[in-house]
C-alpha cells in the first residue's frame, strides 16, 4: 500500500500498522469567536505558512468546530484543530499524531533523542502558531473586556 492511497478519506487509515512517534496536544484560549479562528484555517493556502514542510488533505471539515487533516511530507499521520467555544472566546485544541517520514513517505526510524527533539520542535511550533493568532485576532483586547465593535475601530 502506498501512502497516497492511504490518504483518501479517513485519517486513521493513513498508517494503520504504525504507532505515531509524535503525539502532540496543545490548548490555547483566544478571546474571539470560534468562527474567527475557523476562518483562519479554512483557506488551504494559509496552511503552508503554518506548516511549510507538510502536505495536508482535509478528511473532516467541521466548519466553526475545526478541521481534521491527513498529513504527508516531513511527517505522515493526522492533525486536527478543534475549536471549542468557551465563555466569550474559543479554546483552540491542536492534535498532531504523526511519524517523521523519508522522501518516499515511509516512516523513518529515529533514535529516541531525535524523536524528543522533533517532538519539542513541533510542540513549540504549535504553541507559536496559537499565540501568534491570539495576538493578531484579539488585537490588543484586554482580559475581561468585551470584543470591540466595528464602530470602535482599532485603538
Amino acid at each position: 500500500m502506498t501512502i497516497l492511497a492511504a490518504c483518501s478519506t479517513r485519517g486513521h487509515d493513513i498508517l494503520p500498522d504504525v504507532t505515531p512517534a509524535l503525539d502532540i496536544v496543545d490548548e490555547t484560549f483566544l478571546a474571539v469567536p470560534a468562527s474567527t479562528v475557523a476562518a483562519v484555517f479554512a483557506e488551504p493556502s494559509s496552511w503552508t505558512s503554518y506548516w511549510p514542510d507538510l502536505v495536508l488533505e482535509v478528511y473532516t471539515d467541521r466548519g466553526d468546530k475545526g478541521l481534521r487533516w491527513t498529513v504527508r511530507g516531513a511527517l505522515v499521520g493526522t492533525m486536527e484543530v478543534w475549536l471549542e467555544p468557551v465563555l466569550d472566546g474559543v479554546l483552540l485544541h491542536y492534535f498532531l499524531r504523526a511519524t517523521p517520514a523519508g522522501p518516499t513517505g515511509q516512516p523513518l526510524p529515529l533514535r529516541p533523542k531525535d524523536v524528543r527533539r522533533e517532538f519539542d520542535r513541533r510542540a513549540r511550533a504549535a504553541k507559536a502558531i496559537a499565540l501568534g493568532l491570539k495576538g493578531i485576532l484579539e488585537d490588543g483586547r484586554p482580559p475581561g473586556e468585551p470584543p470591540r465593535t466595528a464602530d470602535e475601530g482599532t485603538r
